[in-house]
């Protein structure tokens, strides 16, 4: 019973080892087929969200992409139409001379820069610092003319005789006329210092203002002789966008192709993702049913040999005697005789009458028993 019991444990241990292999080799293969569904639902999704953008032709032109041997966007072309290229022609004609135009015109900045500053010079001359400085200058200007009063007067009143000629505390009378008429001269041109200056501020502020302002007529120059130029070659432009709208149009409807390619992408792998994790679960289903098929066999194997051991246990048997059929030697064959202790060796003799063998105590065979 024991070698039949460990033999039913080894055969179930065994069998369930093999099916719980069979069942690893199964779920590694769902696992594979799995990866292989998800990696080919991601490459026909990015191939429907490729951007693919499409000939489009128009009035005024016709665009057409380009693609290598793979597939991949290489280039866009577009061609304006016959009626559009003559316009451009015709523009690019105009558009040249008016360059040549504002050309000149900036030629002539130098020229107002120059007399700008000039103005902006002569402008800080005549901005003076202080009153003092002013009436100081006014005074300046107007001593040739005293000096020259001064003389005359002199002449003439030698002349005459009345050098020595003094009335009272006030000494010459022409001579004291003429201090009298500068004194109030003097105080009128301090008295009006103020107002002077302000009037001085002013001009040397005007004269600033027509300098800056022959900086600005020069740029205002320029930017008027360029400003044909600018409407021409805009319009040159427009023209060119125009001549574009077939290659933006297919771009746009290939943007959208696009788009609409990755949503039904998504779609298609969001059902592929679940069909590959379905497959996936009954594949695991599958080899966890026979894993535990298999760890079921070897438990029962197990349980077997644990009955049978406890069996043997609690309810011992006595093993059988074995049988065997007597051979009877012939008179004389050599024997090794056995018994109360003692052993010798001898001839083989016939039993007694009756077949009755007898021994003595010392272990002999005795003869003559009936």
């Amino acid at each position: 019973m024991p070698v039949t019991a460990a033999a039913i444990m080894g055969g179930s241990a065994i069998v369930g080892g093999l099916m719980g292999r069979s069942a690893a080799k199964k779920q590694a293969e769902a696992m594979r087929q799995q990866a292989a569904a998800q990696i080919e639902a991601a490459r026909i999704a990015a191939e429907e969200a490729r951007f693919r953008p499409v000939g489009i032709t128009t009035r005024f032109g016709s665009a057409a992409p380009q693609f290598d041997t793979r597939g991949f966007l290489t280039g866009y072309n577009y061609t304006p139409s016959g009626e559009l290229t003559n316009l451009q022609q015709q523009l690019a004609r105009i558009y040249q001379p008016s360059l040549g135009q504002a050309e000149r015109a900036a030629a002539l900045q130098p020229m107002f820069e120059q007399a700008g500053t000039g103005l902006f010079k002569l402008g800080q001359q005549m901005l003076p610092q202080t009153q003092e400085q002013l009436v100081a200058e006014q005074m300046n200007l107007l001593r040739p003319y005293d000096i020259e009063e001064e003389q005359r007067l002199a002449a003439g009143v030698f002349g005459r005789g009345r050098g020595g000629l003094s009335v009272g505390a006030g000494g010459q009378p022409e001579l004291r006329a003429l201090a009298e008429a500068r004194a109030r001269r003097n105080a009128q041109i301090a008295a009006s210092a103020p107002e002077l200056l302000t009037s001085r501020a002013t001009q040397a502020a005007g004269l600033m203002g027509q300098g800056a302002g022959l900086f600005g007529t020069g740029y205002q120059t320029q930017a008027a002789a360029l400003s044909p130029f600018q409407a021409q070659f805009g319009a040159s432009q427009q023209l060119e966008d125009v001549a574009m709208q077939p290659m933006q149009i297919g771009a746009a409807l290939g943007a959208k192709s696009s788009t609409f390619g990755s949503q039904a992408a998504a779609i298609q792998q969001a059902g592929a993702n679940a069909a590959a994790q379905l497959q996936a679960g009954a594949a695991q289903a599958k080899a966890a049913g026979l894993a535990g098929m298999g760890a079921g066999i070897a438990n029962v194997g197990q349980q077997y040999y644990n009955n049978a051991f406890l069996n043997n246990l609690l309810n011992p048997t006595t093993p059988a005697a074995p049988t065997s059929t007597p051979v009877t030697p012939s008179a004389g064959t050599p024997f090794v005789s056995q018994g109360f202790g003692s052993q010798g060796v001898g001839t083989y003799q016939p039993p007694l009458a009756g077949g009755v063998v007898a021994y003595d105590s010392s272990g002999q065979r005795v003869q003559g028993l009936a």
